[in-house]
């Protein structure tokens, strides 16, 4: 009886082990410690280089603390990149609404029609591969020095991304899920709603975030080549280098890179928002 008693015990399951969820605070400091502390390297870098130039050259690269109080704290400062951050954050939004768009009608269009995507894929690659700088001068001529200039400039930079996320995204269902939509006879509006449109919705998300950064791009780029109207913060970068502000320059550039975080961060907070409760990429 001893033995068979031991036998079973030693055949049983083992006990299940459970793990403790950490504490949302340890969460959150987890998350923001790293970011924090290289947030801390990177000024203290920035600093020891800017103490390693010499007098002569010490303006190309300003102290950390000299660029926060001269090139944005500053009245002077803020006075003219408060403004130009709002003329350019709007064209990068535009332009960007406009990308998402015609990106989504054209992934669906090319889910739809296969033939339609070996036929055109070649040609959105070119797209992207497009020198912006030398067609701009067509634009200019066609278009005129305006702001539908400059956003069709963020339209082209901020596309690609879209619709070839998208396309992966709806192309990647797992083949007996179709089968079983198959088999229910389902139409394809029915699978591409209920099926390919959920599943591809971390890989468009994805695309969207690629996309906020490059608007931006596009946005100032588009601003330093059509130099009208009110200056957006690419204008403001040709003056401040005409005029050897380095201090406003880089005050300027940590704003614009602030500007595609942020819409960055929007992306990123719809989409937890969307499947953060579901899908495995968005889990903490």
């Amino acid at each position: 009886m001893a033995l068979a008693t031991k036998v079973l015990e030693e055949q049983a399951p083992p006990a299940p082990i459970s793990i403790q969820p950490r504490p949302p605070g340890k969460r959150r400091l987890r998350r923001l410690v790293p970011p924090l502390l290289c947030f801390v390297i990177v000024v203290g870098v920035w600093q020891g280089l800017s103490a390693s130039l010499s007098n002569g050259r010490q303006f190309l690269l300003p102290p950390p603390w000299e660029v926060l109080t001269k090139g944005l704290l500053a009245h002077d400062a803020y006075s003219k990149i408060l403004p130009a951050l709002g003329r350019t954050t709007a064209l990068a939004l535009g332009g960007l609404a406009v990308a998402v768009a015609l990106g989504l009608v054209t992934g669906t269009v090319l889910y739809r029609f296969r033939w339609l995507e070996r036929a055109t894929y070649p040609y959105l690659v070119a797209i992207q591969a497009i020198p912006i700088l030398a067609i701009a001068p067509l634009m200019a001529v066609a278009f005129g020095y305006n702001f539908f200039a400059k956003g069709v400039i963020v339209v082209i930079i901020a596309f690609f991304p879209i619709p070839t996320s998208f396309l992966l995204g709806l192309k990647s269902v797992d083949r007996g899920l179709v089968d079983l939509f198959t088999l229910h006879r389902s139409g394809w509006l029915t699978r591409f709603r209920k099926l390919a449109l959920p599943n591809a919705l971390p890989q468009l998300f994805t695309g969207f975030r690629i996309s906020a950064g490059l608007a931006v791009i596009g946005a100032i780029v588009g601003e330093q080549f059509f130099q009208a109207g009110q200056p957006g913060l690419g204008m403001l970068f040709i003056q401040y280098i005409d005029y050897v502000d380095y201090d406003q320059l880089y005050g300027c550039l940590i704003v614009s890179s602030l500007l595609g975080i942020a819409i960055y961060a929007s992306f990123n907070y719809f989409s937890h928002r969307f499947f953060g409760s579901w899908h495995e990429s968005a889990q903490p």
